[in-house]
C-alpha cells in the first residue's frame, strides 16, 4: 500500500464533504487506520480492500461491523465517482458469498436519496452517528439479485 497516495486521496476536501468530520489524516493516523482495517479485514463476515482503477489507487471499501448487523463502505476520489456503482455490485457479490442476506449502507445526509437503492431496501430510515445524519438502506440481498442498478 502506497501510503502517500492513500493518504492523497482519503485527504481530498471532495471526499471529506461526504463523510463524517475528522482531523485530515497523517502518516501516524493512516498507519493506525490501515492497522484497523487489516484487523476488521480478519472477522468473521468482513471483507476490506483498497479500489485501484486503471492502476491508480482511487480509494477503499469494505463491508465491516455496524450497530444493525453489518455495513457497506465505499470511499472513492472524486474523479472515480462514477466507478461507485460497479464497485456496489462487487461488494454486493461479496456480501452474498460472505453469507449475508441484509447489509446496510449510510449515506450522508449531503448525499442525494437514491432511488435505485431504495427499490432494494427492505426499509429506508434517517440514523444519527456522531453527531451527524445519514439515509440508512438496509438492503435485502434476495431482492437485488432480482432488480437491475
Amino acid at each position: 500500500m502506497n501510503r502517500d497516495k492513500l493518504l492523497a486521496v482519503l485527504n481530498e476536501d471532495s471526499l471529506r464533504e461526504h463523510l463524517i468530520k475528522h482531523e485530515y489524516f497523517d502518516i501516524q493516523s493512516i498507519n493506525e487506520w490501515g492497522k484497523f482495517k487489516l484487523e476488521v479485514d480478519t472477522l468473521p463476515g468482513c471483507r476490506v480492500r483498497l479500489i485501484y482503477i486503471g492502476g491508480v489507487l482511487a480509494g477503499w471499501c469494505g463491508i465491516q461491523p455496524d450497530d444493525s448487523g453489518f455495513e457497506i463502505a465505499v470511499v472513492i476520489s472524486q474523479q472515480f465517482w462514477g466507478f461507485g456503482l460497479s464497485v456496489f455490485k462487487t461488494m454486493i457479490g461479496w456480501a452474498k458469498e460472505l453469507g449475508h442476506k441484509e447489509i446496510v449502507c449510510h449515506l450522508l445526509d449531503s448525499r442525494p436519496e437514491y432511488r435505485a437503492l431504495k427499490r432494494i431496501s427492505k426499509t429506508v430510515h434517517k440514523t444519527e452517528l456522531l453527531g451527524r445524519y445519514f439515509t440508512t438502506y438496509c438492503i435485502e440481498l434476495d431482492k437485488y439479485s432480482q432488480i437491475k442498478l
